[in-house]
């Protein structure tokens, strides 16, 4: 990963990205998402600030277990994305809230197959869904965001199948907050999150609003 990454719709206002048209039904019970949208370190500290994510966990999709290892993705050629496993509870956080915050917080979905100055199909923008109401919303929405013009570019994420999750190497688990002083969070997660707290500061975890310093 390299020391520096564009930032999503920086200036481009909360208003500008509009709630989802389509949402999924609230159901009991904790609910399911992997995203992809570049560095796992930096998705990972913006998603896990809003309230009602009850757990987040880096690693791999998209490619062969033999080769879901670091080292291996870093290559570019094992099909796989890094991505986080999120675990939220639906009744304090929708399916659409948490693509509203991805689509205009997280990552930037025009860059293909890249973030920034990192680059190749492991940095790919792409959401994994595991149902078809999952992938029916995310596609709802993407034209929303493209009919509405929210970007000067079109959205290019891609909507996989999820087949399989696998958990990336325990140094990479919650890395931002744990190295907050590490060159690539100060350059690419911190404003990121500033941005988070600036704009959807009532979508935050409390403790997230007591400091705009606090990626843990």
């Amino acid at each position: 990963m390299t020391s520096s990454c564009s930032i999503p719709g920086l200036n481009v206002p909360r208003s500008r990205f509009p709630q989802p048209q389509q949402d999924l039904p609230t159901e009991e019970g904790e609910q399911r998402v992997v995203l992809a949208g570049g560095c796992f370190w930096c998705v990972e500290a913006v998603i896990l600030a809003m309230d009602g994510v009850t757990r987040v966990e880096s690693g791999y999709a998209g490619g062969a277990s033999e080769t879901a290892n670091y080292e291996a993705v870093c290559t570019g050629t094992t099909g796989h994305a890094e991505v986080i496993d999120v675990h939220y509870d639906p009744a304090k956080v929708s399916f659409g809230e948490l693509l509203r915050v991805f689509f205009s917080v997280a990552h930037d979905p025009t860059q293909l197959n890249r973030q920034g100055n990192d680059r190749g199909t492991q940095y790919r923008s792409a959401v994994f869904y595991e149902t078809a109401e999952q992938k029916q919303v995310v596609e709802s929405y993407i034209r929303q965001l493209d009919e509405a013009g929210v970007y000067s570019d079109p959205i290019v994420t891609t909507l996989e199948p999820l087949d399989a999750f696998y958990p990336a190497e325990a140094h990479h688990q919650n890395f931002a907050a744990r190295n907050p002083y590490q060159p690539y969070i100060m350059a690419v997660a911190a404003p990121k999150m500033e941005k988070l707290i600036d704009g959807f500061s009532d979508r935050l975890k409390p403790e997230y609003t007591d400091s705009n310093d606090n990626l843990a």
